[in-house]
């Protein structure tokens, strides 16, 4: 028989961490500081339009400012980028230690060798209980064919982790 646990927060965290999800950087250049942040909850939404969401802590102090940017950069978090999704996901510090980046015309910023990477602008923020859900438009996308057998990193139970093939 199975039995209900309560849906506290803890709880709840436990068992929505079992969902194994890809991670993403989101990042900006404003022209005098580099803007970014680590996301496990990106997903594609629309073909045409072309548009891709993830969802925000309301609490976030990195969002707004990247919120407020003309253009930001999706980039799409490999297993060779275990150590750049620790330091974009910490809640201080210099947050671009050690990455390579690239800044595209506009603001948008990528992290370096990563195979995707979107230039997006915001559509539009739902809220969404503690959190906002904000679906992205996307206005150019690299994708290297070179790139296509890198493999992804993926935020499991409360860690980033690297798949293995069997």
């Amino acid at each position: 028989m199975m039995t209900t646990p309560t849906l506290d927060g803890a709880t709840l965290r436990r068992a929505f961490g079992h969902v194994p999800a890809g991670v993403v950087a989101i990042c900006a250049d404003t022209g005098t500081e580099r803007l970014g942040m680590a996301a496990s909850t990106f997903v594609p939404v629309s073909l045409d339009p072309p548009l891709v969401a993830f969802c925000v802590q309301n609490t976030s102090t990195t969002w707004p400012k990247l919120a407020a940017q003309p253009r930001l950069g999706i980039s799409v978090l490999s297993s060779e980028h275990d150590r750049a999704a620790r330091v974009l996901a910490a809640k201080d510090g210099d947050r671009f230690a050690g990455i390579g980046t690239e800044t595209r015309d506009g603001g948008a910023l990528f992290v370096e060798g990563c195979g995707v990477r979107m230039d997006v602008s915001v559509e539009q923020q739902v809220p969404a209980g503690d959190h906002a859900i904000v679906v992205l438009r996307v206005h150019e996308l690299h994708c290297e064919e070179a790139e296509s057998t890198v493999e992804p990193i993926v935020f499991h139970r409360s860690a980033f982790r690297k798949l293995v093939a069997s």
